[in-house]
């Protein structure tokens, strides 16, 4: 392990910056990618890299530019306590969620519950089986709520990949009952148009509205048809979950024709994705308010009637934003962070060819007042160092860390690893603490890192897509006031009210 100052940055060496121009080259002209990795049912394969990639990638460990393979650094304030490799379940790791002592963590063969009470030593309580793409988790009380995005031959968890040209084919929400955190047990599943590529929740008391975003609908796919230009919303009874359905489709972006009204992308915006649904949603129930990422569209969005969620604003970024992926609420509710996942979570884009300002946060300032209220860009934010060009790295999955009078969050990168960062002056944030480990591979491009990285009482939890579960601890005093925050559960995308 070693440890290297929070404050230093990594420039790359002349030759990766000119194989990093082809990439650039390459993702301005080809078709959006998909939001993150989604290789359905097997293993993401590496892609091949030229010889003088792998090359400078190697050079760059030996120089000690970058880290060596798989060679942990870190900030000296952020400490890495414990990495919990991959069991039974062996796919992608996805995202988490938190309830108590417990922490969920989904993976594309299913989700595994740890009990962390003990941060330092997570032990494994729970492993189920359930295969389908993404696997996103949130938790509710005694439920648990899992999204399937690729095309299955049911609705089991002994389902097999079938073709979504089949109208057989089912895919959308899981619900199962966690009250025995031992043994979960599935309890309802409920079909949604293109699927749930990811889900946010809108607890209330009785029932629990799910929001489901997906997208990429198709003319060949019976139960995915565009224009797609909205989300399903599901309601679920908390005491009787098995009968969970969609009631309300909220067309989102309306428009004449077959394409809808999102954003047209290529070849009217270059580069950009074509607007067909939405890829993440975070809503602030205390609020009554939400944003959602929405592929080529950023939204803000008032939930005051959850079945009939209703927008306020809409933005665009044609010039450096490539996929609107997620979206992060400051505590006051006057700032958005939005995320580009440009490459779709795949591709090496940390690099100096692709600049600070492409996948990379946008942050954007609420101004005015109920449904008058304007998101405004004033900055973007991307981690300082530059990774090779045989890992995959840009903005990904983050949540808040509760600091009164600051706007601090923890995010994951990837292969880019982890970066704590402030966003109090919109215009200007900076890093204040990171961990990442070298690259999985220097000989391909190869797809790991930190899917999720969330601060949960005290901890931060990371998913590494291929390492496993890490555990790391924050010490610096602009954020140890948060660990005297404690919440009863956390699903990041039903942002809480840290201070109530």
């Amino acid at each position: 392990m070693t440890l290297l100052n929070a404050s230093r940055t990594r420039h790359r060496r002349l030759g990766v910056v000119a194989a990093g121009a082809g990439l650039l080259a390459a993702l301005l002209t080809a078709s959006p990618a998909g939001a993150t990795p989604d290789p359905g049912d097997a293993p993401t394969a590496d892609k091949a890299v030229s010889a003088r990639t792998q090359a400078d990638a190697a050079e760059a460990i030996a120089a000690g530019e970058i880290p060596g393979q798989d060679e942990i650094v870190h900030s000296a304030n952020l400490e890495h306590l414990v990495n919990i490799p991959k069991d039974a379940l062996t796919g992608i790791n996805s995202d988490l969620a938190f309830q108590g002592r417990y922490a969920f963590a989904g993976n594309y063969d299913g989700f595994r519950v740890f009990d962390i009470s003990n941060p330092k030593a997570p032990r494994t309580i729970a492993q189920v089986l359930c295969p389908g793409s993404q696997n996103d988790v949130s938790v509710s009380g005694d439920l648990l709520f899992l999204s399937t995005d690729s095309s299955r031959s049911d609705s089991s968890c002994n389902s097999t990949t079938q073709p979504a040209t089949e109208k057989s084919s089912w895919e959308g929400m899981k619900v199962f009952d966690i009250s025995d955190k031992r043994n979960p047990k599935y309890v309802a599943a409920v079909e949604t148009a293109c699927g749930s590529h990811t889900h946010t929740l809108v607890p209330e008391r009785k029932n629990v509205y799910v929001y489901v975003s997906s997208y990429s609908p198709s003319a060949s796919y019976p139960d995915c048809r565009p224009p797609h230009d909205g989300i399903s919303v599901i309601k679920v009874p908390r005491k009787a979950p098995e009968q969970a359905a969609v009631v309300n489709f909220p067309v989102l972006f309306p428009g004449e024709g077959p394409d809808g009204g999102g954003n047209p992308g290529a070849p009217t915006n270059p580069g950009v994705s074509k607007t067909t649904g939405c890829h993440d949603i975070t809503v602030l129930p205390e609020q009554d308010l939400a944003a959602g990422a929405c592929m080529g569209d950023g939204i803000l969005f008032s939930v005051k009637d959850p079945e009939h969620p209703k927008v306020i604003d809409r933005v665009q970024d044609n010039v450096n934003f490539a996929f609107w992926h997620s979206a992060t609420f400051n505590q006051k509710a006057n700032k958005v962070v939005f995320t580009d996942e440009l490459g779709g979570g795949g591709a090496a884009t940390c690099n100096a060819a692709i600049g600070p300002n492409r996948g990379a946060d946008g942050i954007y300032d609420i101004v005015g007042k109920g449904d008058k209220r304007k998101l405004v860009f004033r900055g973007y934010y991307k981690i300082p160092r530059e990774q090779a060009d045989t890992e995959n790295c840009v903005a990904h999955n983050g949540s808040l860390i509760p600091v009164r009078g600051r706007d601090i969050m923890v995010q994951a990168w990837y292969q880019g690893g982890v970066s704590v960062w402030e966003f109090t002056d919109s215009a200007h944030p900076k890093e204040i603490a990171y961990f990442e480990r070298g690259p999985l591979t220097t000989d391909a491009l190869s797809v790991g890192g930190s899917w999720s990285a969330y601060y949960y009482n005290g901890y931060i939890y990371s998913n590494d897509i291929a390492k496993g579960f890490d555990v790391l601890k924050l010490t610096d005093r602009r954020t140890d006031p948060a660990q005297r925050v404690r919440l009863p559960e956390l699903n990041v995308q039903t942002q809480p009210d840290y201070f109530d």
